[in-house]
């Protein structure tokens, strides 16, 4: 995994729950059959309500069409991110349609740890609101090293918290690689 990441961001607001961010209708898909993992990505973010993201007037769905991997590979968040059940499955839907990091203001416990435990994504907190700040589609810079985003629109930067091993974990793929491959278990 690089410790630059570089694409657009979606932007969303508040209290974005894991049932916006893969409906319980579709849990329903093997995520062991490569074809009905696919559906993951395809309908991740696919009920979020248009006055929750942050997105411009009219609203720019996640997914294109039939298409199950978004242009999106950053996600931006409020605050309480991820709350709701503690369903696996939101941030394997998110990792299965390209997202590569997700940075909010906070997160529920659950999906935070779901996504550093499973190694599907890097679930970076801001220092200061920024789902206000940045707009979807702007291309934004994740410096993993720094600890800070850059927007390349408008060349703000914004700080970060520490991921502490969280990288680590995730870069080997969840808790259980990351323990083999440091010898813990």
């Amino acid at each position: 995994m690089e410790k630059k990441i570089i694409g657009k961001a979606y932007v969303l607001g508040d209290n974005i729950d894991t049932d916006q961010i893969i409906p319980a209708e579709h849990l329903v898909y093997s995520t062991s059959d490569p074809e009905e993992l696919k559906k993951y990505g395809h309908f991740a973010l696919s009920s979020v309500p248009i006055e929750k993201a942050g997105l411009p007037e009219g609203g720019k769905p996640f997914i294109q069409g039939d298409d199950y991997h978004s242009e999106y590979s950053i996600v931006i968040g409020g605050s309480n991110f991820g709350c709701g059940s503690s369903r696996e499955h939101a941030p394997l839907a998110l990792q299965v349609a390209g997202v590569k990091v997700v940075i909010a203001e906070s997160y529920a416990r659950i999906f935070y740890r779901n996504s550093v435990d499973g190694g599907f994504v890097i679930p970076y907190e801001c220092q200061s609101k920024v789902n206000d700040k940045i707009r979807t589609g702007d291309v934004i810079e994740v410096d993993v090293d720094k600890n800070e985003i850059t927007n390349h629109e408008n060349g703000s930067v914004y700080k970060l918290n520490p991921l502490g091993d969280v990288f680590q974990i995730v870069e080997a793929g969840g808790l259980f690689e990351y323990a083999r491959t440091t010898g813990m278990i």
